[in-house]
């Protein structure tokens, strides 16, 4: 009897081999899997409104600062993504400064609009999110400011009061605004919010200008702010 070379053999041991572990080139391995299909959810357009009331202001005032400022913030989520924000507040001031014995007084409301982005969106399951954005800011106002009477230097005697009531004046500005929104209990969050303020115009009158600009703070070009929010989950 013939024996089958050794090389046939061989090769179907191996042929074998390849078969039951799989390996490239097998008839298992040619075969075509199907991927199975994943759908990934997608987010709600709305997914609700918050109505929030600053605190810190009035807990700023009563704690002994010249001005009292407050104001409420609509706010909308859409996609857990962006915030778009309307900020209604107002400020006011009566107070006498130290060093130059100016007295100045003003109150007024105030607008904000502008639109945030949540960096944390990603993470539905946070309780809370975190948003920057931008802020632009506006209001419409009357101050009066009272100074000491100046001496006039060549008529001795003579004095030159500095007063004006009423004085019509207007301001627009920008913010950064970095906050932290988070939730306490069923529809209740807190809000902290840091503002970086720029100060785009201030009308000017003849004899003066505005010391103090509700919502935006003292006349400088810029400034920073803090507001500080208790914020109610709209049911809807």
């Amino acid at each position: 009897m013939k024996k089958r070379p050794i090389s046939i053999s061989i090769i179907g041991l191996l042929m074998t081999m390849s078969s039951l572990w799989g390996l490239p080139g097998t008839l298992a391995a040619q075969q075509k899997t199907q991927p199975i299909a994943t759908e990934v959810p997608s987010q709600p357009l709305f997914q609700g409104a918050f109505v929030g009331v600053d605190v810190f202001g009035p807990a700023m005032h009563v704690l002994g600062s010249d001005f009292l400022s407050t104001e409420v913030s609509l706010e909308a989520n859409l996609k857990n993504k962006y915030f778009p924000t309307l900020e209604i507040g107002y400020g006011s001031t009566d107070t006498t400064d130290d060093e130059t014995n100016i007295h100045f007084k003003t109150s007024a409301p105030y607008f904000r609009i502008g639109a945030g982005y949540n960096v944390f969106h990603k993470k539905p399951h946070l309780p809370g999110q975190f948003i920057i954005g931008v802020r632009f800011g506006h209001n419409s106002f009357k101050y009066d400011v009272e100074a000491p009477a100046l001496s006039d230097p060549y008529w001795a005697g003579t004095t030159i009061p500095l007063s004006y009531q009423g004085v019509k004046t207007n301001a627009s500005w920008l913010e950064l605004v970095a906050s932290l929104k988070t939730h306490v209990y069923k529809s209740f969050y807190l809000g902290l919010s840091v503002r970086y303020r720029s100060l785009i115009k201030v009308k000017k009158s003849e004899n003066s200008e505005p010391w103090y600009i509700p919502g935006f703070g003292k006349n400088k070009s810029t400034n920073l702010g803090v507001t500080y929010n208790l914020i109610y989950k709209l049911p809807f």
